[in-house]
């Protein structure tokens, strides 16, 4: 076999695992505020100062950050995500539910009825939101043109298979399709540390 045949299977192959693949993001504790709550932290008028944009279009990660105060502890320096929307939200995990000392329910992002409340503050500036705190529902923002591709529908719950350092298959994943979206999977920082997460590492939807 001559070099350029070994290149070009080997180019092949690649191209073979990445198809229907997707890449693997790992969400730390975020913030989201309405304009209402942006302006009773931050003051009258204000906008939000963009650092970064996000893989989801239209989103982007912030300068502002808060104080998260829960009833055993608090984080500092959280980071608030960009833009405003219509009402509050603030993702953790399960282990920060534990040292704030709340028990949050898994949720998909925006379905926040029945939810606790949590405390926010920056500076002398404080409010208490009667509801938003969720732990995210691990998911898949999917373009309508990959869930096709895959076979899948929006709100269609699956499993997926990561290959890391400690290969596992999530299950209970839910699908969200949007031409809005970038088709990237969201997992918090607890699944993270289970399938041993690295930057780059993607994963491949198994049908239940």
């Amino acid at each position: 076999m001559t070099l350029e045949n070994l290149i070009n299977k080997i180019v092949v192959k690649v191209e073979e695992e990445l198809a229907g693949s997707f890449e693997v993001e790992a969400s730390g504790r975020h913030i989201h505020l309405s304009q209402k709550d942006l302006e009773a932290l931050f003051g009258p008028n204000y906008q939000l100062t963009k650092v970064k944009d996000l893989s989801q279009p239209g989103q982007f990660a912030c300068q502002e950050r808060l104080t998260v105060l829960g009833p055993k502890g608090q984080f500092h320096n959280v980071i608030i995500l960009g833009p405003v929307r219509k009402e509050s939200q603030v993702e953790v995990s399960l282990t920060d539910c534990l040292q704030l000392g709340v028990k949050a329910p898994i949720r998909e992002s925006g379905d926040i009825g029945g939810t606790p409340g949590i405390i926010l503050t920056n500076g002398n500036r404080c409010i208490a939101l009667d509801k938003g705190l969720i732990v995210a529902k691990r998911h898949v923002h999917m373009t309508p043109e990959d869930a096709q591709k895959a076979n899948v529908q929006n709100h269609e719950i699956v499993q997926v298979k990561v290959d890391g350092e400690r290969p596992m298959i999530f299950d209970d994943v839910v699908i969200r399709v949007s031409p809005k979206f970038a088709t990237y999977m969201h997992i918090d920082y607890d699944e993270a540390n289970a399938c041993g997460f690295k930057k780059g590492l993607r994963g491949r939807i198994l049908k239940k």
